[in-house]
């Protein structure tokens, strides 16, 4: 099989299993208050739905690279899409609330192996100068599938069952392993090293209490022992991993990787990027629904102008970054992503569908701009036997910064509301709606400081640093080996 068309068959592969992902987490959060009457459940007990998962998520993510390189990529990604879809079956049979958060905690198992090792071999199949194809690649779930989410979550719920958002894994997890066991090659490193056991404790326990703990905080105010004890914990946890793994020879976590000038700011870059999208993200259907009265259906619907637009400038800077470098495209991202949040003020309960529209679809133009050249830029100096710890790392780092922009944009957003509201006589319906529609302001107030320190941050991306990914610097033709020390099978 010439590598041309191995490349492209890794790419199909990696996005059913990443389809499959997104789209579970996406339709999940519109059958929550579904589920919460189904079982006779409180909130509180809700919650370990989306918990149990993150906390599976953040243990095995950290310990995905090893794993891929000690037992083979083809083989854990293959692990990862039975187990996620397994326990998709038994999320939809659970007939006791238990039951589903336990189905659910083995699913973020599989989840947590699946990104990253599909990532890895992604980024070995396709040549350092063809990256940013890969990561056009990748675009194509990141956003179809959180633009479908909503609408199958909305359809299947209100038309069919609940169980049915569980059950939809199924075929799309078997064309996944389908394609796996026809497609894949096994990559195995030659030179894993030995389970790094203490690393292993300290990242998946330091990361799922920093996530829990930035969720806590989100969800019921930062002013509780609780949660303030819980981020303590987190970083003793996290403090202890970063002193164990520089020391050992073997890490499971790899951190010496961040030394590396464009990883290490590809990963503050994910930060800002991340941040400042997902904390938009989160509270854009909050706004449509509470202050425009739109259902989870119809706020879905009003935000696809947003997806389509990524999806469109994704392709298009694919095919720019070979020109231009990944240094420009970041500096205009992020301009945009400010400019965003600036516009942002603008909006109010009379705001016109078609100024949103165009809001959502310059927040699309933003994404699509930094998508490709973090990604691409990122792992352009990381070796093909470093690339899954470097997966690895880097998907840990998302994790982080999604929770992190969604927990600013909710502190602000209630800190806001309750501060606005308590000012105004609460008797006046037009009065507490424009106190809302203030702390909304001021909320988007939050993707202007990512965006900035992200725009500052870019200033230390140097295209130079990224040249192989820049020019053609492939084997002549005829050689078709893979670099590096990854052995195929």
């Amino acid at each position: 099989m010439r590598r041309l068309e191995y490349k492209w068959l890794v790419g199909i592969t990696f996005v059913l299993g990443l389809i499959m992902q997104i789209l579970d987490m996406t339709v999940l959060n519109v059958a929550l208050a579904t589920l919460g009457r189904e079982f006779h459940v409180g909130e509180a007990t809700l919650q370990w739905v989306l918990t149990g998962y993150l906390i599976s998520l953040a243990v095995f993510v950290p310990a995905s690279g090893w794993i891929a390189d000690r037992y083979g990529g083809k083989r854990t990604f293959q692990l990862a899409v039975v187990v996620f879809t397994a326990a998709s079956v038994l999320c939809g049979l659970a007939t006791e609330i238990w039951m589903l958060i336990g189905a659910r905690i083995l699913q973020g198992v599989g989840g947590g192996m699946l990104v990253p090792v599909g990532q890895a071999m992604l980024f070995r199949a396709f040549p350092a100068h063809e990256r940013a194809k890969a990561s056009a690649v990748l675009s194509v779930p990141i956003t179809i599938a959180p633009m479908l989410g909503p609408l199958i979550g909305g359809a299947l719920v209100e038309f069919a069952s609940w169980r049915w958002i569980f059950f939809i894994n199924v075929p799309v997890g078997g064309l996944a392993l389908l394609a796996a066991m026809l497609f894949l090659k096994e990559e195995q490193q030659s030179r894993p090293g030995r389970f790094d056991l203490p690393g292993f404790v300290l990242a998946g326990s330091g990361l799922a209490t920093l996530l829990v703990g930035l969720d806590q905080g989100a969800q019921t105010g930062w002013g509780k022992p609780s949660v303030w004890g819980t981020l303590i914990v987190a970083a003793v946890l996290l403090s202890g991993l970063v002193a164990r793994e520089l020391r050992t020879p073997e890490p499971m976590l790899d951190l010496r990787l961040l030394g590396d000038r464009l990883f290490g700011t590809g990963n503050g870059l994910l930060l800002c990027s991340t941040g400042a999208i997902f904390g938009a993200l989160f509270l854009l259907p909050l706004y449509l629904q509470n202050l425009h009265g739109f259902g989870p259906l119809g706020s879905g619907l009003v935000l696809m102008p947003q997806a389509l637009s990524m999806l469109a400038t994704t392709q298009l800077v694919s095919r720019l970054y070979t020109r231009v470098g990944p240094r420009p495209l970041l500096l205009i991202g992020f301009t945009v992503l400010i400019s965003v949040g600036l516009l942002l003020q603008l909006l109010d309960t009379a705001t016109p569908y078609w100024l949103l529209t165009v809001l959502l679809v310059w927040l699309g133009i933003g994404m699509g701009l930094l998508m490709t050249p973090l990604q691409t830029a990122a792992f352009a100096r990381i070796s093909a036997a470093s690339m899954g710890r470097a997966s690895s790392l880097f998907n840990a780092s998302r994790q982080v910064a999604t929770a992190l922009g969604t927990a600013v944009g909710a502190t602000i957003l209630v800190a806001l509301t309750e501060s606005y509201t308590s000012t105004v006589d609460v008797s006046v319906p037009s009065a507490v709606v424009q106190a809302q529609m203030s702390a909304y302001r001021g909320a988007f107030l939050a993707s202007i400081a990512f965006g900035a320190l992200g725009l500052l941050l870019s200033l230390r991306v140097r295209n130079a640093d990224a040249a192989d990914t820049l020019r053609d610097r492939s084997a002549p033709s005829g050689d078709h080996s893979h670099p590096g020390t990854t052995t195929v099978r």
